[in-house]
């Protein structure tokens, strides 16, 4: 099957990484891929769309994007396009566009949410998927991660029939338990990891004034290791710093030194106030990490049942400042909790088990198209 994908290849992000692993893995698996995306070209499968600006939240493509996206599918013919929603215009136009080449189309919506909407940045994610509804609802499937999303876009308008949920899931070979030297570079006794956006949805600040005032850092033994960059890092570095046993890595973009850091730690820490379902905690998991993420998104729902620590999104720092002094002086509960994520992914969130569950959207939305024609 020839699909084509739209997607992010940069700025690195969460969606950058699901657009990676996905496409490589449908490869793999022996389909052709077009990559659609606002970038060069690097390679001949490749089609490059011009752009104003991006970031790693949203982009704005120039005036021609939509007619080099639609030159580019009429040349290719593909039999699906599937987009990785970026928070672009093209997201809403690609509706119209795949009706008139009659493409199906296939979205993933990765925008994150607070399902309980206790935090005032909710009210935001709230008004993303408002904007969306009305076009999703045009979309042939919309892939989603978990019931409450699901339950939220019906609630907008989008026909329950177009809507699946397929959670995020990560390779468990790549991201497994394994040999790393981390901890010497580092000259510590226990590692601690955030990875993500340094942003206010991200809510690292409660992460960071929880470490300092309960003291972790203080004789040295454990370090606290921020991999990210954002909008917040410039004015949180300065406050936070090697003194308290934080150590800002920013941005790291090849996976073999992401990979070596998770295994070289010993606790994985996700205080989002915000989110969908994320890829950087499940890879955590998969390296079996101890586990601790608010209840934001699909978070609490992967790490419930005893798969690591569920807190809730309000008190943050109150909460972690009690947490993180237990799993400072209990490792036999760091190592039963990484053992227990570890199991979950091997369980439920695999990228094979991804892939095959998009594999059956495809063959579905194709018979259907088989079947609208003749009739």
């Amino acid at each position: 099957m020839h699909i084509a994908w739209l997607g992010k290849k940069t700025p690195f992000c969460g969606n950058v990484t699901y657009s990676r692993e996905i496409t490589n893995g449908l490869k793999r698996r022996g389909h052709e891929i077009s990559f659609m995306h606002f970038g060069e070209n690097d390679s001949r499968d490749d089609v490059p769309l011009p752009f104003l600006y991006k970031s790693q939240v949203f982009t704005i493509p120039t005036v021609r994007a939509k007619r080099v996206l639609e030159k580019s599918l009429k040349r290719r013919r593909p039999d699906i396009v599937h987009a990785s929603l970026s928070l672009s215009p093209l997201d809403f136009l690609l509706p119209e566009i795949c009706q008139e080449l009659d493409l199906p189309l296939i979205a993933t919506f990765h925008n994150p949410y607070d399902g309980k909407r206790r935090n005032l940045t909710s009210g935001t994610q709230l008004l993303s998927y408002q904007l969306y509804a009305p076009f999703l609802a045009k979309y042939d499937r919309t892939i989603i991660f978990c019931q409450e999303q699901r339950d939220l876009l019906i609630k907008l308008g989008v026909p329950g029939d177009r809507i699946v949920i397929i959670p995020n899931g990560v390779d468990e070979q790549k991201y497994s338990p394994g040999v790393s030297t981390v901890k010497q570079e580092f000259e510590a006794e226990q590692l601690y990891v955030y990875q993500g956006r340094i942003s206010t949805e991200k809510n690292v600040e409660s992460l960071l004034r929880a470490w300092k005032k309960s003291g972790m850092g203080v004789d040295g033994r454990c370090k606290l290791l921020i991999v990210g960059d954002g909008s917040l890092k410039v004015s949180l570095e300065p406050f936070y710093d090697r003194s308290d046993g934080i150590i800002w890595l920013g941005a790291i973009t090849d996976d073999q030194r992401r990979i070596d850091i998770l295994r070289g730690a010993d606790v994985f820490i996700l205080p989002s106030l915000v989110e969908g379902l994320s890829l950087s905690l499940l890879e955590g998991m998969g390296c079996g990490l101890a586990c601790v993420a608010t209840d934001a998104g699909a978070d609490g729902e992967v790490l419930a049942g005893g798969a690591g620590v569920v807190i809730d999104t309000q008190g943050v720092s109150t909460q972690l400042r009690t947490i993180l002094p237990l799993l400072k002086e209990h490792p036999s509960w760091r190592a039963t909790l990484g053992q227990a994520a570890r199991d979950r992914v091997l369980q439920t969130y695999t990228l094979d088990g991804n892939l095959t569950q998009i594999e059956q959207v495809y063959h579905e939305i194709a018979r259907t198209k088989v079947v609208s024609k003749v009739g």
